[in-house]
This record gives C-alpha cells, structure tokens and sequence, in this order.
C-alpha cells in the first residue's frame, strides 16, 4: 500500500480525536514504514540477535496503540515517536540480556560464537543509550536528531521537518552528536 503522507496525517489526526477506525485504516499505510525501520534496527544489531523483525514492530505497535494522550502532528511525528520506542525496547533487550550474561538467574554456560556476538551487540546499544542520554542532558535537539536519524531512519529533511529546524542545523547537529558519541564511546 502506498504511504501517502497527507492521508497518514489525517487519519493520525482522526485518532487522536478518538476514532478507532482510523486506527484500523492507518496501519496497513503504516506497516512498510515500520518494517523498513525495525528491519535497519535489526541490522545494526548484528547476527545472534534474539529479537525478530516482526516481535520488533509487534512491540512498537502495541506501544504506539497505548499512546492515547499524544496529539499526532503528522506522520514524521508518527514515526519519530515509533524510532523512540524501538530504541527503547532494543535497549530494554539489550539491558536484559547484559543482566542474564552476568549470571541473572541463569546456569552459566560456554557461548557460542553467535552469542558472543550478540553478547556485544547488546553492550553496544546499551552503551550507546547510555551515551545518547548524556548528549540529551548537554544538548536535547541534537539527542533527538540521533534518535530520529538513527533509531528513526529519517532523512535530514525529515528530521528538520519533525524538530521545525532548517535542514542545515539538523546536519551540523547531526555531525557534531557523532562525533561526540563516538568520543564518548570509546571513553568508556
């Protein structure tokens, strides 16, 4: 199904007013869409991960249902706030995982190789999340601007059109928050 901007935003518009039937019309516009950014999630975290594609945006779209005070603006906020929640239940993933790797309530076991990877992978969400919060703390535009770009998938215009910003200030601020991330990481 073609994603037609104009009509996600009136049908997001419709239900934040209430109308669960637009909730029913604007998924099957939206699906691609969130396929195509917990698919990138995905690919970022690396072979041996344990979460799927589809457990990914089954998540995000329970949580996005669950979302009945937000206003929806458009469909850029829409999928800003659907990078948000992904970000946050890989992170969630990645955390749990780190817990059970220091013992949890496991029976210690050698690894694999492909645990091991995936043993990293969640160290590194993980560690980037924990990065990315101090960013926020410093500069909250340029912590959204990773979110989105990152987490979200969203083009620099689309990030200038979601934060109201020129696409400009979104690339300056996008190549410094890398930069400082990336400085911030290896710190650590």
């Amino acid at each position: 199904m073609t994603l037609a901007p104009h009509e996600v935003t009136t049908l997001l518009k419709k239900w934040s007013d209430g109308d669960e039937r637009a909730l029913e019309q604007l998924m099957p516009l939206v699906h691609d869409e969130l396929h195509r950014l917990a698919h990138q999630h995905m690919r970022r975290e690396g072979q041996g991960h344990i979460l799927q594609t589809s457990a990914l945006i089954n998540e995000a779209y329970l949580r996005l249902v669950d979302q009945p005070q937000i206003r929806w603006e458009n469909r850029n906020h829409f999928f800003g706030i659907a990078a948000r929640l992904m970000r946050r239940i890989l992170v969630d993933d990645a955390r749990k995982r780190n817990a059970a790797k220091r013992g949890g309530s496991l029976i210690q076991a050698p690894l694999d190789e492909a645990a091991t990877v995936a043993d990293e992978q969640s160290a590194n969400v993980a560690a980037l999340d924990d990065a990315l919060k101090i960013l926020e703390t410093i500069d909250a535009r340029q912590g959204q601007i990773v979110e989105l770009r990152f987490f979200g998938g969203l083009s620099i215009e689309e990030t200038a059109s979601v934060l109201r910003v020129s696409p400009g200030t979104v690339m300056r601020d996008w190549t410094f928050a890398r930069a400082w991330l990336r400085n911030e990481m290896t710190r650590a």
